[in-house]
């Protein structure tokens, strides 16, 4: 599984309103349906199209930019700055160049005194480049047919790239709590986002500075604390307390998820990767009471070629109740996950039908990936520290 790592002030878009932009699933192979979504925004003027994964668990905005030496594959065009205007190199003693955690200051090929950025993520993924400064579009909020510009945003330039990019993302644009990542650039005070089925094509919306309106999907909207990390300032940390398969809270000990006064450890929610990750004892108390508590078979070949938890399922349809239900219990909420947000199904070539778990076996930190998020209506406040989410039909927003 290939899984990223991981102040407000008035708005700066026009007429203070809030900015939006497309949000769609990315592709994927296998039969693991374990991608990313993309943001579609366009850098330059004239406006370059650029398609990024949307990755709260990072801070850098950054897409691929021409000469592009050593660049992974991707179907549009690389963003070329000599064909913008507005297009500007940052200097190696700006602020938004000591925010990065390795720079250098270029010389000879990368122009002097040019801000040069290393940047890595958890799966060794790694991006190298400079870092600049141009005009972002995005799509008004509410308006698909309107625009709103905003001028001098910093973003790297990559021309070293090279990892596990294959979603036909153009690079990656940083949601995270760091001085760089987009919310902070533009200084808003809340975000939200709404992904649609990850195995799907349709599209959503990405709001930036508009409190959403969870309240308009009928459903109860919950609210959690976020969690300061102060060891990591990018992720978004929540306070996980518990685990409920079927009708039975498992008997993990809340340090199991809790952050340490090291600052390892913890519960982070991550639109960059893809399905959630318990640390391994608690996984093992999961899987186990799935195997204990599921009208299936296990599959034993199956989970050991995916390493996942698989079942033998039947090719008629799909009861509600052949496997137990799966409920992540947070500070002041509980997130009930419906069936497609933690089990997956795929036939083999042979005509087998499988039915597997969304859940793995990770480090010491807790990641609740985008699989578990898919139509669910998530508001990051900024300023509250809080985090809303409510079940909704993503594709209708």
């Amino acid at each position: 599984m290939a899984v990223r790592s991981k102040a407000r002030a008035a708005r700066l878009l026009s007429g203070g309103a809030a900015a939006g932009a497309r949000v769609d699933p990315g592709a994927y192979t296998g039969v693991v349906p374990d991608t990313e979504y993309l943001v579609h925004l366009a850098i330059g003027t004239p406006p370059q199209p650029v398609q990024l994964t949307l990755d709260t668990g990072s801070d850098l905005v950054w897409t691929q930019c021409r000469p592009c030496p050593v660049c992974f594959a991707q179907t549009l065009p690389y963003f070329d700055p000599s064909n913008s205007s507005t297009f500007g190199a940052l200097p190696c003693d700006s602020p938004m160049c000591d925010g990065l955690a390795w720079s250098s200051c270029g010389k000879q090929s990368w122009g002097n005194r040019t801000c040069v950025y290393v940047y890595a993520y958890a799966d060794n993924s790694i991006t190298i480049g400079s870092l600049d400064e141009d005009t972002f579009t995005f799509a008004a909020a509410g308006d698909s047919s309107g625009e709103a510009s905003v001028p001098g945003l910093a973003f790297g330039c990559g021309l070293f790239d090279n990892g596990i990019f294959t979603s036909n993302e153009t690079g990656i644009a940083g949601f995270g709590r760091g001085a760089l990542s987009l919310p902070s650039q533009l200084k808003v005070d809340n975000f939200s986002h709404c992904f649609t089925t990850i195995t799907g094509s349709e599209p959503s919306t990405v709001l930036l500075g508009l409190p959403a309106d969870l309240y308009g999907h009928g459903g109860a909207v919950q609210s959690t604390p976020l969690v300061q990390n102060f060891s990591s300032l990018t992720a978004y940390y929540l306070s996980l307390k518990g685990i409920t398969v079927g009708e039975t809270r498992l008997p993990i000990p809340e340090s199991t998820f809790a952050l340490r006064q090291d600052g390892t450890g913890g519960t982070i929610i991550d639109s960059g990767t893809g399905m959630t990750s318990l640390p391994r004892g608690a996984y093992e108390l999961v899987r186990d009471a799935f195997v204990a508590q599921a009208r299936l078979p296990v599959d034993n070949a199956t989970s050991s070629l995916l390493s996942q938890l698989c079942f033998s399922a039947p090719r008629r349809a799909r009861p509600d109740d052949d496997v137990p239900r799966l409920a992540l219990h947070l500070e002041g909420a509980t997130l009930e996950l419906p069936r497609e947000n933690y089990m997956f199904e795929f036939q083999d070539a042979g005509g087998g039908s499988f039915t597997c778990l969304a859940v793995s076996a990770g480090g010491d930190m807790t990641i609740i990936g985008n699989y578990q998020q898919q139509n669910m209506h998530v508001l990051y406040d900024l300023v509250g520290n809080m985090l809303s989410f409510v079940p909704a039909q993503c594709n209708r927003l």
